[in-house]
């Protein structure tokens, strides 16, 4: 069986993709790859000589079938380069990774309809709203949403595709003993169990280190027709995978944000080096060139074609309807008692018209 060589590859922290995809395409084989001669590496071309000292020092400590057993005990799933259902788009880029170890269903997405969402950590209430958004507009289609399962906008990405019934794809930095960061558990569990999928170039006992999340970003934007930028420093991992995008012949999308938010710095420097500004869903099929027709989207409760909006609720709604309000700016603008307010602002919230965030402030829903 070829695949035990993959993973066996895959099982020696130092060597990575480029080095293995070197070797297979010389030998054609990844058996004989793994195999190999000394008197053969003069013959490969680009081939780092110290790794493969590396690689034959410690290729004789290897035991094949017990460390393909360490993958199949846990539950992971394996697709190598050479497997016919490993994702076309992903084999087009410069390094691609030679094992993807996954979780979930990886082919019931539609790998031929992958968008990536990427972003600061620290996002903003507004950059995680703009990306709602915009993923909201893709409800009832079969487009999958790919991020990288970080905090922010990435968490932001995948429970957005959750909650609009699309799959999504987060690829993470480490192998499957470790779930990182512990906040997003509860993704994993949902991606692995019937979201979508949790993919990782990396052999399960690999930790989480930090030069391996800039190598997660190329899988991320390998994996997808187009990036959509949601926040981003100037120094930031998501300007990273901006340019990594632009190396693959990707489409480079970007959301605009406030010019006074740091997280927006790159953002802008991005639209003005050519990048396509993106305000909803339907920019984002535009700037791909899809032909795709969204489902309507549902009503809020209560909210028929007859629904009439109470006075109060109208009031509400229209100042709310640029920027999310505090109860106190809320209690001041119309003038309603506390307990009024409470009442009202809690129907309203029952009703799907708006929703709480940061504490005790209130955005309008849609």
């Amino acid at each position: 069986m070829k695949q035990k060589y993959w993973v066996a590859f895959s099982s020696i922290e130092q060597l990575d993709s480029t080095f293995v995809q070197r070797l297979y395409n010389y030998y054609g084989d990844i058996e004989a790859a793994f195999n190999c001669s000394k008197k053969d590496f003069d013959n490969i071309d680009g081939l780092n000589v110290k790794k493969a000292e590396t690689f034959l020092r410690l290729r004789d400590k290897i035991d094949l079938d017990k460390t393909f057993e360490e993958v199949e005990k846990r539950g992971v799933n394996i697709l190598s380069f050479d497997n016919d259902k490993y994702p076309r788009m992903l084999r087009q880029i410069y390094n691609p990774p030679m094992v993807l170890y996954y979780k979930g269903d990886l082919l019931s997405c539609n790998l031929d309809r992958t968008v990536a969402f990427v972003g600061s950590r620290r996002a903003s209430s507004n950059g995680k709203d703009s990306v709602k958004s915009i993923i909201s507009d893709f409800r009832g289609t079969d487009i999958c949403i790919v991020s990288g399962l970080a905090e922010g906008i990435d968490a932001t990405s995948h429970r957005s595709a959750i909650e609009n019934n699309l799959k999504t794809i987060g690829v993470i930095a480490s192998g499957f003993d470790f779930k990182y960061p512990s906040s997003n558990k509860d993704l994993y569990e949902k991606l692995e169990n019937g979201c979508g999928a949790v993919v990782t170039e990396y052999y399960p006992t690999f930790e989480p280190i930090k030069f391996r999340f800039p190598q997660r970003n190329r899988i991320v934007t390998g994996l997808s027709y187009g990036t959509v930028v949601g926040e981003a420093a100037l120094k930031s991992g998501a300007l990273i995978s901006a340019n990594l995008t632009l190396e693959q012949g990707r489409e480079l999308m970007c959301i605009p944000g406030s010019i006074n938010n740091k997280n927006t710095e790159g953002v802008y420097k991005l639209l003005k080096n050519g990048a396509t500004m993106v305000t909803s869903g339907e920019d984002v099929l535009n700037a791909l060139n899809w032909e795709v027709t969204p489902s309507p989207k549902p009503s809020p409760v209560g909210r028929g074609s007859s629904f009439t909006l109470s006075p109060e609720y109208s009031s509400i709604l229209e100042i709310i309807s640029i920027e999310s309000k505090g109860f106190d700016e809320l209690q001041s603008a119309t003038g309603m008692g506390t307990d009024e307010l409470l009442k009202t602002l809690t129907m309203m919230e029952m009703e799907g018209l708006i929703e709480q965030t940061d504490g005790d402030r209130y955005k309008k829903v849609g």
